[in-house]
């Protein structure tokens, strides 16, 4: 095997800004800790962080690479001290603590997964955001259970689309809202059982016509303040609402909070990137045994809307922007 280089390209974003701050620059190759892998990176997912890190609401924390971008897929080319499993030359998806925006990019061990069977680049590159995401969130926070019903906003993104078709997989019902007739199509093209249309249809009055009084089990909701006190009244006894950004702002006022008393709710949320390696590598282990069999078969694959090669940062920034997309947006770094 050639000799690593010293340098690589990445995008950087200077001090932050709009989109047009993305450029390409040179910086040295990370070099792996002892529990990390070095991968030369083929694709790189877009996600809402970026965005959010890119404008300067979303700092990495202590220790993370300062340059944007966390999952991606690739090949094994070095490995440190105390890296057990994967060895140069595999194949690999990661979710990454930053940096994915590179021609290289380390990643810890635990936080790597295989490329399921029948993938390529782009598709294993599309998978580690969303999947750690909505499996913690969803499943875990939100106790999703097959028998129950449960909403999902943003029904069209990376997020949405995974969390549609993971819950449909696993026996739930799922309900999703999108902002256009052509979105709310894709939802049940994904298999929700039913969408709605939130610019012209009230989400509450949908749901109840589906569920009834009794309410449905679960809210995964990215809108926050605007959708709270609504989220609460789709949901029935004992139920659950995971809340896992803030899109609509944060700050939610005159909310009458007598339903979480009355119906035993559960209002709960989480960041996935503060969390240990090993917390994330619990999270890929119980991927590669539920989800990994279900990628393999077919099932669940993720939707590309759009990729970009690395120099056109700027322009993938934009349409995650625009909301104009359907599932995931990447970037291609090498061949």
């Amino acid at each position: 095997m050639a000799a690593l280089p010293d340098r690589m390209t990445y995008v950087a974003h200077g001090q932050g800004g709009a989109p047009e701050v993305l450029h390409l620059a040179t910086g040295p190759v990370p070099v792996p800790a002892s529990d990390e892998v070095l991968i030369r990176v083929l694709a790189a997912g877009v996600n809402r962080p970026d965005v959010a890190q890119r404008q300067g609401n979303y700092p990495p924390p202590p220790g993370a690479s300062p340059i944007l971008g966390l999952e991606v897929a690739g090949e094994v080319v070095a490995c440190g001290d105390a890296v057990s499993r994967w060895t140069v030359g595999d194949r690999v998806c990661a979710l990454t603590n930053g940096g994915g925006y590179a021609e290289y990019c380390v990643a810890p061990e635990a936080q790597c997964l295989p490329w399921p069977e029948g993938y390529d680049a782009a598709r294993a590159a599309a998978l580690p955001e969303n999947v750690f995401t909505v499996w913690a969130n969803l499943f875990g926070h939100g106790r999703l259970a097959a028998g129950e019903t449960a909403l999902v906003h943003g029904g069209t993104s990376g997020i949405g689309v995974t969390a549609i078709q993971l819950g449909a997989a696993f026996g739930a019902r799922m309900l999703a809202t999108a902002g256009s007739a052509e979105k709310v199509a894709e939802c049940l093209r994904f298999g929700a059982a039913a969408a709605f249309d939130y610019k012209t249809q009230d989400f509450v009055e949908e749901v109840r016509k589906i569920a009834g009084k009794g309410g449905i089990d679960v809210v995964l909701d990215m809108v926050g303040a605007p959708y709270f006190e609504r989220n609460l009244r789709c949901l029935g006894m004992d139920g659950r609402l995971v809340i896992i950004a803030f899109l609509g702002g944060p700050q939610a006022d005159s909310v009458d909070l007598r339903p979480i008393m009355v119906r035993r709710l559960t209002v709960t949320g989480s960041t996935m990137r503060p969390r240990t390696t090993a917390q994330k590598g619990a999270i890929a282990q119980a991927l590669e045994q539920k989800v990994w069999p279900l990628l393999a078969q077919g099932r669940c694959a993720p939707h590309i809307h759009a990729t970009f090669p690395l120099a056109e940062a700027a322009q993938a920034h934009a349409l995650m922007e625009s909301s104009a997309h359907v599932g995931k947006i990447l970037l291609t770094v090498g061949s």
